[in-house]
């Protein structure tokens, strides 16, 4: 069975020509790497669904949904489960994450986890939930504490959770979003930074709660924007070796607004420009040549969890921030440093999983979408694996696969 988790940043803000323009790109892009790699279980993993103006914006999820599943690409998968959280006007709740999972016709049985009754059910037909997905019980959903990042003011940052169960192997697929950094400046003040420390918080508290007391333990996939970032003071200092700063200060506060790195001979060329949301570097290649790894080096928050959570190597560019003008599909914004903030991770169990295989064809595929088009501001990032019939048989009877309704 070919599996494909996809995880994508869906926030549509400014985009010239209309969202309806960006979907038909995405979708585009999409539908090619499905095509490319059959899966028989896909899952799809969003963030900021409705983007940053949600409320405006919901009504194009919903075309984005009908559209998703009326395709003619998507015409032999006959089943399908689709999660929204829609419910914008519930503070409380609200995390804007948007998961959707599609069967193959020609997988046989797979079942789904109720939570509440503890008992697997086979997934039959199209289902769409949205608005109160805190009913139903076929999912857990939580959104961080507001004290985990008290600078900002509501977040929408959070998990959802589904478990699965195909040809006796189960497994949890956890779509996550966590905290961004709020200031360059305050990035780079310390390393690791200070938003690196409340995102190895969060992402500690998901791990801990899906291995809980509470349900069997099983393999798990986390996949959605980790917001990962490079650690500022380190890349900086790399590559303004031969610079110096000069820092600018707010004349009414003596607040730091901008740091201002010059070459120390070439007529004190600007290098680069630091500001709360400006980081504008004068040479882009650096991010793009040999797909930016000579950066890895600086990628370090997942060391973390290296105990915990495996990923495959990354071959990828930075897949944030990209330029949201549509003909800069290669183009990364002066905003924030490039880096690779969509991840997709796994348990160590399911290393195991993902990287058994009987033939020696090549087992995994993990790489982004939409390399040369403008995918938004995200550019999705996708892995696809086979999973081996029989490949969880040796722990059936603890995932009691059995037992279903």
């Amino acid at each position: 069975y070919v599996a494909l988790w996809i995880h994508s940043q869906n926030g549509i803000k400014n985009w010239p020509g209309g969202p309806e323009n960006l979907q038909k790109n995405w979708l585009r892009e999409f539908y090619q790497v499905l095509h490319a790699h059959k899966p028989h279980f896909m899952a799809l993993h969003c963030q900021e669904f409705g983007g940053k103006n949600y409320e405006a914006s919901m009504s194009h999820v919903d075309k984005f949904v009908k559209e998703l599943l009326s395709s003619d690409a998507m015409k032999e998968y006959n089943r399908a489960r689709v999660y929204l959280d829609e419910n914008y006007k519930s503070q409380e709740h609200f995390t804007a994450l948007g998961s959707f999972y599609f069967l193959h016709e020609s997988l046989k049985s797979i079942y789904q986890f109720d939570f509440k009754a503890k008992k697997y059910k086979k997934v039959t037909g199209k289902e769409i939930y949205s608005d109160t997905l805190e009913s139903t019980p076929m999912l857990e959903k939580e959104k961080f504490p507001q004290d985990y990042f008290p600078e900002c003011k509501w977040s929408r940052k959070g998990f959802i959770r589904t478990r699965w169960c195909i040809a006796d192997c189960a497994f949890d697929l956890v779509n996550i979003h966590l905290f961004h950094d709020a200031s360059n400046l305050v990035a780079w003040e310390t390393s690791p930074s200070v938003y690196s420390g409340v995102r190895h918080k969060a992402l500690g508290y998901v791990l801990d709660r899906i291995i809980d007391q509470r349900f069997e333990k099983v393999s798990y996939f986390v996949f959605g924007d980790f917001n990962f970032r490079l650690d500022s003071k380190s890349v900086i200092e790399t590559l303004c070796t031969k610079a110096t700063m000069q820092t600018v200060r707010a004349a009414d506060t003596n607040e730091v607004v901008k740091l201002i790195f010059r070459e120390s001979d070439n007529d004190r060329k600007v290098v680069l420009q630091l500001e709360k949301k400006l980081f504008d570097y004068f040479n882009q290649d650096v991010f793009r040549d040999n797909n930016g790894t000579a950066l890895l080096e600086f990628d370090k928050e997942l060391s973390v969890f290296k105990d915990r959570l495996y990923e495959l190597d990354i071959s990828f560019p930075p897949s944030y921030p990209y330029s949201e003008d549509s003909s800069q599909g290669e183009q990364y914004m002066n905003t924030r440093c490039p880096a690779w903030c969509d991840r997709i991770l796994m348990s160590l169990s399911a290393k195991e999983l993902v990287l058994k295989s009987e033939s020696e064809e090549k087992v995994a595929t993990y790489d982004h979408i939409g390399p040369n088009v403008c995918m938004g501001d995200h550019k999705p990032v996708f892995l696809a694996f086979r999973i081996a019939p029989g490949a969880g048989k040796p722990h059936a009877h603890v995932h009691k696969c059995c037992v279903v309704q």
